[in-house]
């Protein structure tokens, strides 16, 4: 077995300190330290490119840049790495999207990933000139996958759904490889779309008997429609030669929040519409400083300033590779990871945890030309 890991490219901005924002909460000041410039992003995704990431995943929403338009100018200042493009897919029809995927693919060489991203936030949708409410984006979405995979496969698709038509549908040219899917959600009618569609069932870092539980009901709701799925989990990490050095680290994220800030933040994401979210916001606590270590080695101090994932795995980098070893027993196979500052982090990570797991034979690099820096030889302090 190899286990996947991918990166994160920082299109809201890059810190020594976390950048918060998402979930219809704008970036923080943090993110104007390194600002998003294509050739900030382009370091980053050659550094990940050569540590052994296979990807790198770029967000989506209002807080940040927009996806598409990034992955394809960083695209030509890197050879290989993947990029997982979130999008929303009510913001462009589908039969255009499926157009925009297969070019993609053809200009890099069949380097995209897919994260369909339903949007959990009404408010954020509107001003979008997207008015559905949440159950009925995922209906759109659904329906929206269903036409995209129809053209994928070279089909002419006509269909007349409760959100979406087309009629005489069809690509001049099938993408090569065909894009995977990867898809989150914690609603039932998430679960539904997922077990329908999806290629890679996403969910944020959450603790693994909650993880175990999401696994078990994605599992069985593909099974019903004949189908199997992998799993993926989205995390932050904060690697280090020591565990000590690890958690002064997260203190030091930490004692960089604002307090003013964090309330701000957790009264906006208090009114996500999100379930994930509402999952996230619970594991915190609130922000009690002692409870934030909510499993071993699994910290949730970053959400408290940010959306979305909002948990990371801290620890030297074998305990960072024990907890994702853990993770891995329970079925999950592709790892996001992300930590701040980006570039830095990657590095850590890269050097400090891939190469331990390579040597237990969990993990390779994705292009078997590069060398894999030792496990015995800790990155410097």
């Amino acid at each position: 077995m190899s286990l996947t890991f991918h990166w994160f490219l920082p299109t809201n901005g890059d810190s020594r300190h976390v950048v918060g924002g998402g979930h219809g909460t704008p970036a923080t000041a943090s993110g104007r330290d390194r600002p998003p410039t294509v050739a900030y992003l382009s370091q980053i995704a050659r550094a990940a490119e050569d540590l052994g990431f296979e990807g790198a995943l770029t967000p989506t929403g209002a807080w940040c840049e927009d996806a598409w338009l990034t992955t394809a100018m960083v695209a030509q200042q890197s050879e290989r790495l993947k990029f997982l493009v979130a999008f929303r897919p009510g913001f462009v029809s589908p039969t255009l999207a499926a157009q925009m995927a297969s070019t993609f693919q053809r200009q890099t060489g069949g380097r995209l990933l897919l994260n369909v991203v339903t949007g959990g936030e009404s408010h954020e949708q509107r001003a979008y000139g997207d008015f559905l409410d949440k159950d009925a984006r995922y209906r759109r979405t659904g329906e929206f996958l269903e036409i995209v995979r129809g053209l994928w496969e070279g089909k002419t698709v006509d269909l007349h759904g409760e959100h979406l038509q087309v009629e005489d549908a069809k690509l001049a040219r099938v993408p090569d490889p065909v894009p995977e899917v990867y898809f989150g959600g914690s609603s039932p009618v998430a679960g539904e779309v997922a077990a329908k569609h999806a290629d890679v069932y996403l969910t944020w870092g959450e603790p693994p008997a909650q993880v175990a539980e999401k696994i078990a009901w994605i599992r069985g709701l593909a099974a019903q429609q004949g189908r199997t799925l992998r799993f993926g989990i989205r995390l932050h990490v904060i690697a280090r030669d020591t565990s000590e050095q690890a958690w002064a680290e997260a203190e030091r994220l930490l004692a960089g929040f604002d307090a003013e800030t964090v309330k701000s933040v957790q009264a906006g994401l208090a009114r996500s519409e999100s379930e994930g979210q509402q999952r996230m916001l619970s594991l915190h606590g609130g922000g009690d400083r002692n409870g934030l270590e909510i499993h071993p080695n699994l910290w949730a101090g970053i959400g408290l300033v940010r959306g979305g994932a909002g948990t990371a795995l801290v620890g030297s980098h074998e305990e960072v590779a024990e907890r994702i070893k853990e993770y891995a027993s329970l079925g999950i196979e592709e790892f996001i990871f992300s930590g701040y500052p980006h570039l830095e982090e990657a590095y850590w990570f890269g050097e400090g945890v891939l190469p331990r797991l390579a040597a237990q034979g969990l993990w390779r690099h994705p292009h078997g030309d590069r060398n894999v820096p030792s496990a015995q030889v800790p990155f410097a302090s």
